[in-house]
């Protein structure tokens, strides 16, 4: 069978607008997805050079097709499965940073360029005191491309029309902001003119994002029948779900160099992401992290399995959106349409999301993505919302435990074991403290500041409440207790 590359693509040769760093699926499902579609609508002509950013792994792969793969998305369309296949043209080449540094550095000195794409793990935008100019190239990420920057901005001798908007996707909060501080901060460390961090801040933009959607990678075991129904070969193939978001936060207007929206695709261009930040995180995270708990201890395995258990559906649902978007800032109208988005992804058949991946560090998780909303309910309503609070007791009987196996706790569910994942500090407490009586127990836990970063006690009636329905779970286990307590759902 006929392995898939330019030649059988048809692939237009388009001028390189992108340097994108990074390799892996999130951005060829993606930003490399999102910029193909541009293009064949005819918003963007433009190509993407791929760079691999680390000495490890190799782009063979990649290379043998040309930069040629197929993007499978996956999930749920007017109600039913549906599957979405696009072969996408809009990578041209991919360079090692390391084994090829000369060819990748004359990228710097393209005229077309315009845009840096990254995603190098949330660790990867630290500023490290030990790189050096001289280094070709520099090890860590903010190193790599402030000497990218610099050879570009000597090269152009300057020109304010040949600075460059750097597109980060790593989780973490405000990530273009300490992009551009980890690269003003290498500059004055390498001892750079002022001209250059003029250059870097007039004719460069660094945009913050925020991105979503779930990518599952490579279909290992369905890969063959997929090249027989397609009638080609693809070692590639990039699976994930049908929905997507980009939200990009600049001071400069980008879009109209960046036209994804006018293409039809879920971007928004703001000067304020936090909105849009606070209703995912509120929302969609905060629904995973107020549900997965109990629905593990009733008996389930998997978030799709949760969406088909009526109960632990109708705890969900009623928990955004009786209880957490109330307290959001956008339109009711868009956050209820997010929300439904949301329960369709929980629902998507080919997405096997399991309950205990999620429970990782869970107590943290809560403090990030339901105290939020717990607090702003008390502080709007005067009263304490009933599931939030339960998902409280939840989170105390799964932590339950006091064998320790390792660095986890051995946490039990119906006789079988289970692994309880989090910080020492947090494992440490548990099994201490989960023992003693309900009331003392969630008491003890309620006024760890260290957890929560204040004193959940002196929130009015959430101790007894929380110790009401965790004297529940223990009396009569998860599923009954949640049958007591929201049975009107």
């Amino acid at each position: 069978m006929e392995l898939l590359n330019k030649k059988k693509t048809g692939k237009a040769e388009r001028p390189i607008k992108v340097l994108q760093f990074g390799e892996g699926n999130f951005l060829r499902g993606f930003v490399d997805y999102m910029i193909d579609i541009a293009n064949e609508r005819g918003y963007f002509a433009g190509d993407i050079v791929l760079v691999k950013p680390i000495e490890s792994g190799t782009l063979e792969r990649l290379r043998n097709q040309e930069c040629q793969y197929t993007v499978s998305l996956r999930g749920i369309a007017d109600g039913k499965p549906a599957v979405q296949n696009r072969i996408v043209t809009s990578v041209t080449d991919a360079v090692a940073s390391y084994e090829e540094y000369d060819r990748y550095s004359e990228y710097a000195k393209l005229d077309t360029l315009r845009f840096i794409v990254s995603n190098t793990t949330e660790a990867g935008i630290v500023y490290d005191k030990n790189d050096r100019l001289k280094m070709c190239p520099p090890a860590s990420f903010p190193g790599k491309l402030s000497k990218f920057l610099y050879e570009r901005y000597q090269y152009f001798d300057g020109a304010y029309d040949k600075g460059l908007v750097m597109l980060p996707v790593e989780l973490i909060d405000d990530n273009g902001i300490h992009l551009k501080e980890c690269v003003l901060k290498q500059a004055d460390n390498w001892g750079l003119e002022e001209g250059f961090k003029r250059w870097l801040n007039e004719a460069c933009v660094f945009t913050s994002t925020l991105v979503d959607r779930i990518i599952t990678g490579y279909p290992a075991g369905e890969d063959r029948r997929l090249w027989e129904e397609w009638g080609y070969e693809d070692h590639n193939i990039v699976t994930g779900e049908p929905f997507a978001l980009w939200v990009i936060e600049s001071e400069k207007d980008i879009s109209g160099e960046l036209p994804l929206t006018k293409a039809g695709l879920p971007v928004i261009f703001t000067d304020n992401q936090k909105p849009y930040k606070q209703r995912k995180v509120r929302i969609l995270n905060g629904a995973h992290t107020s549900f997965v708990l109990a629905s593990f201890l009733a008996g389930n395995d998997y978030v799709l399995e949760s969406m088909e258990d009526k109960m632990l559906y109708e705890f969900m649902y009623h928990c955004i959106y009786d209880e957490v978007i109330p307290t959001l800032t956008l339109p009711k109208e868009e956050l209820k349409e997010f929300a439904q988005a949301v329960i369709t992804r929980f629902r998507n058949p080919y997405v096997k999301h399991s309950l205990l991946s999620i429970s990782l560090n869970s107590v943290s998780k809560w403090r990030a993505r339901c105290m939020p909303s717990l607090l702003a309910y008390v502080e709007n309503t005067g009263e304490l919302p009933k599931r939030l609070t339960f998902s409280v007791a939840a989170r105390m009987a799964f932590y339950s435990a006091t064998e320790r196996q390792d660095k986890v706790l051995i946490g039990k569910r119906d006789g079988e074991a289970y692994k309880i994942m989090d910080d020492a500090a947090v494992l440490d407490f548990f099994a201490a403290n989960c023992k003693k009586e309900t009331a003392e127990f969630v008491n003890l836990c309620l006024s760890n500041v260290a957890f929560w970063g204040q004193n959940l006690t002196e929130i009015d009636g959430l101790a007894d409440q929380a110790a009401a329905y965790l004297e529940d779970v223990r009396t009569l286990g998860m599923r009954k207790a949640m049958q007591k307590n929201f049975g009107e759902d």
